[in-house]
């Protein structure tokens, strides 16, 4: 395939051949820098490119351009090029202009005049913007294959753990597409053999684990070192967030993670009130920026793993992993998150992967094209999703117990969704069963059993509905379980932290970890165990850490 295109459009010709110097000299070997000193230009030059089939990658353009603007050749190279990232360069009295730009044409980013030096200012965007582009355009030579059968749990989970660790794939269901019945021929599976992962230079994995699948893809999923400084439980935001402090202080840190970087935020389609992100980005985006700045510390990342159980040995934490030796850290960090609460509906549980999920990828969003489905939940996660999944369903339907999504959701979600054609709400609705066979095929909807209308136990005439698709989003769970009983929990099973270990309800337990400890070890040159030349970090009010 030819090079992807980067386009910049400037009609100061210094400025025209400094911008398409500094990108030369950083991405020519894998894009093809093309120069234009007008809007008009730009426009032939993308017509040619679409015409040819090649693929425009970046279009960068000057701001104030006589006879066009930059703004008005990016809204008008949305046609030639729907798919390039739009970047304005723009001087400071303009910037309120771009800044409208991003809702109004799509702007991906403005960059302010001058980029010098480009190392700092020019190099980091790009790098961001053309990352983003080549993930979205991948180069599929050398993708995996997975063959399996579209209402398949074992399935669903390879998908996911393949779309959840950002490993591009190919999906072929055997019931469904030719190539997935010849690759089955060849490899002579049965039905008990699926789901089938063919990867690049290696055999056929015959409905494998996903350890399996892990390392034959060379994802770490044993820990290189027997101690460690800090052990953190858990790959989401809080864990990584951890693991990036940690490791950037000179701490040896390794991050278990029990499917994938990034926890339920990972696999949120858009994340749109996270600081810094004025057009949002994707939880799958914000976990590989954050895995990308823990590995650049040295944190080691292992992944689809299931912690199990931890002990005090001596002076050090040990964390017992299914399936892998034990991991000792002088420290540990817990950060596992929630699961996702099930409901308690007769049927669901038989089709959990077969229709009934709980979160939701883009990869399931995408097998929903032109399909009734139905979201269970009223909080952010939910509506996110409903939004996801209504740019390929016919129609969503988002069921909700109350009678307002005001007390439990963001304003400006609930605003798209009433914006959003093919999204329907529901209130005050449940579901009550599900039946099919094999997988998922239709719900009973009923009223809650808690409605404020009529009588509490009085559920109302239940209705029967046609669906292959529900997701829900009901809540989460802690996941605790795994260290022991003297670790003080609420009821709940939420750690119990800071002050609140203070209140009369757990002042009487026994806490066998003394307020600062640190265990010394060996070798080290001050109390507190931490050697000589690093700076330690300390623990603040609210558990997070904070430079010393």
């Amino acid at each position: 395939m030819p090079k992807p295109a980067i386009l910049t459009v400037d009609d100061d010709p210094a400025v025209s051949a400094a911008i398409t110097r500094d990108l030369r000299s950083r991405y020519a070997d894998h894009y093809r820098v093309i120069r234009t000193t007008s809007g008009a230009e730009a426009l032939d030059v993308l017509t040619t490119l679409a015409l040819r089939g090649q693929p425009v990658a970046l279009i960068a353009s000057d701001q104030r351009m006589p006879g066009m603007t930059g703004i008005e050749l990016l809204e008008q190279a949305s046609t030639h090029a729907p798919e390039a990232k739009r970047l304005l360069l723009t001087a400071y009295a303009d910037t309120d202009v771009a800044i409208r730009a991003i809702n109004d044409i799509g702007l991906d980013y403005y960059l302010l005049k001058p980029w010098d030096p480009p190392e700092e200012r020019l190099y980091p965007v790009l790098d961001d913007l053309l990352g983003d582009w080549g993930q979205q355009h991948p180069d599929h030579s050398t993708d995996v294959r997975v063959v399996g059968h579209r209402w398949s749990d074992r399935s669903h989970e390879i998908k996911t753990f393949l779309a959840r660790n950002h490993v591009p794939y190919r999906w072929y269901d055997v019931e469904r597409d030719a190539e997935a019945e010849r690759l089955a021929t060849i490899a002579g599976a049965a039905d008990s053999d699926l789901p089938i992962v063919l990867a690049p230079g290696r055999d056929a994995l015959r409905n494998p684990s996903t350890v399996d699948v892990a390392n034959t893809l060379g994802l770490r999923t044993r820990a290189e070192r027997p101690l460690y400084d800090v052990c953190i439980v858990g790959g989401g935001p809080a864990g990584l967030a951890a693991a990036v402090y940690a490791a950037s202080e000179g701490l040896d840190t390794v991050i278990v993670e029990r499917e994938a970087p990034g926890g339920q935020a990972g696999q949120s389609a858009a994340i749109e009130n996270y600081l810094g992100f004025p057009r949002g980005l994707t939880g799958s985006d914000l976990a590989q920026r954050a895995v990308a700045q823990v590995v650049r510390f040295g944190a080691e990342m292992v992944v689809a793993r299931d912690v199990v159980g931890r002990e005090t040995r001596g002076s050090v934490q040990a964390v017992r992993i299914e399936g892998a030796d034990d991991v000792e850290a002088r420290a540990l960090i817990v950060a596992t998150g929630v699961s996702y609460r099930r409901l308690p509906a007769p049927g669901l549980d038989a089709f959990t992967g077969r229709g009934v999920y709980y979160g939701a990828t883009a990869s399931e969003a995408s097998q929903c094209r032109g399909e009734e489905v139905y979201v269970v939940g009223a909080a952010n996660s939910a509506g996110q999703a409903a939004l996801n999944l209504a740019r390929f369903a016919e129609r969503v339907t988002l069921l909700v117990r109350s009678g307002s999504l005001a007390e439990s959701m963001s304003r400006y979600l609930i605003e798209r969704i009433d914006q959003t054609a093919n999204i329907m709400v529901r209130f005050r609705t449940e579901v009550a069963a599900a039946r099919g066979d094999g997988h998922l095929e239709a719900l009973t909807l009923a009223r809650p059993r808690s409605s404020d209308q009529g009588d509490p136990g009085d559920r109302g005439a239940a209705e029967q509905v046609d669906t292959n698709w529900l997701f829900i989003f009901i809540g989460a769970s802690p996941r605790t379980d795994w260290l022991g009983e003297d670790i003080t929990r609420d009821p709940a099973g939420f750690i119990v932290t800071g002050t609140d270990l203070t209140g009369p309800r757990f002042s009487s337990r026994a806490h066998p970890l003394a307020s600062g400890a640190c265990p010394a070890r060996p070798g080290d040159e001050r109390a507190g165990g931490v050697r000589r030349g690093r700076r330690p970090p300390r623990l603040d009010e609210a558990g997070g850490l904070r430079r010393g």
